[in-house]
């Protein structure tokens, strides 16, 4: 029931970031984990009151702040799972050098969200606890080199949100099948990349409240999957993605995808910080 609860609000939570995010340059890539920030603001909801809470609230799209934090107990529990056929660790942490956060939030954060609440001297220490913090964020997402320098004298309170995820495709690609092909940027603009290719059977939709069709890439045992949303038409100065972002979310909620023969899908490197 809590895992239910969660989707529709976490879905619009999602889109609206989304086209916030890529509303102001139309051609540039966007990635962002909306889970990370949801989480860390419903953990900051604890906190907040009056009008403060209510615009929180409103922006993660829940209206009880009892069942938003029980429901991400239960969705960060899901995907923690110690059994599961991949590697996936979402991780939370505050930092701050107020004795009385500890006392008031301590409880409550591990109870919900699994976060300490760790005490560091920013104003006479801020180099120590930057490092400190980077070290944390490394240890969580095995070994990955991070950059968090956003940390100074004046800070009070530092929430961070570490994710990290390893998992094998249920249908490998192979890599001598990996060539040179043209992406579409937008209407007018390409690009020659790296393409995976592959033959197999897969779900997909067409969703025509948004435009676009909707592949689904499982995740080995199929507990988790990659899904990519491609748009039917491209206009002038657009992805052709600004229909997903101004949805609602409805749609998305229950996608049920049938089988489509032919995957393509573009080869891509994160680059580290």
């Amino acid at each position: 029931l809590d895992l239910i609860f969660q989707v529709p609000s976490n879905t619009t939570f999602t889109l609206d970031l989304f086209k916030s995010l890529g509303g102001k340059d139309k051609t540039s890539n966007v990635f962002f984990s909306p889970l990370s920030i949801s989480s860390a603001l419903s953990m900051l909801l604890l906190g907040a009151k009056g009008s403060t809470a209510k615009q929180m609230r409103e922006c993660l799209k829940t209206k009880d702040c009892k069942d938003v934090h029980s429901s991400f107990a239960a969705l960060l529990q899901e995907l923690n799972k110690p059994d599961s056929s991949y590697a996936l660790g979402v991780a939370n942490r505050l930092y701050g050098d107020s004795p009385e956060l500890k006392t008031f939030l301590h409880i409550i954060l591990q109870k919900f969200y699994n976060a300490e609440l760790e005490s560091v001297d920013f104003l006479n220490k801020a180099e120590e606890a930057r490092n400190q913090i980077n070290s944390w964020v490394e240890e969580q997402t095995q070994g990955k080199s991070v950059c968090i320098d956003a940390v100074d004298s004046s800070s009070k309170l530092v929430l961070v949100n570490a994710i990290y995820l390893k998992a094998d495709w249920k249908e490998q690609f192979e890599k001598d099948f990996t060539r040179d092909a043209v992406f579409r940027l937008n209407k007018r603009e390409t690009r020659t990349v790296k393409m995976m290719w592959h033959k197999s059977k897969f779900k997909l939709r067409h969703v025509k409240e948004v435009s676009c069709q909707v592949i689904e890439l499982p995740y080995k045992r199929g507990e988790l999957s990659m899904l990519i949303f491609l748009p039917n038409d491209i206009e002038d100065n657009t992805t052709g993605l600004e229909k997903v972002g101004q949805s609602t979310g409805v749609c998305f909620h229950d996608l049920l995808l049938p089988l489509l023969l032919l995957m393509q899908l573009l080869y891509f490197n994160l680059p580290e910080c």
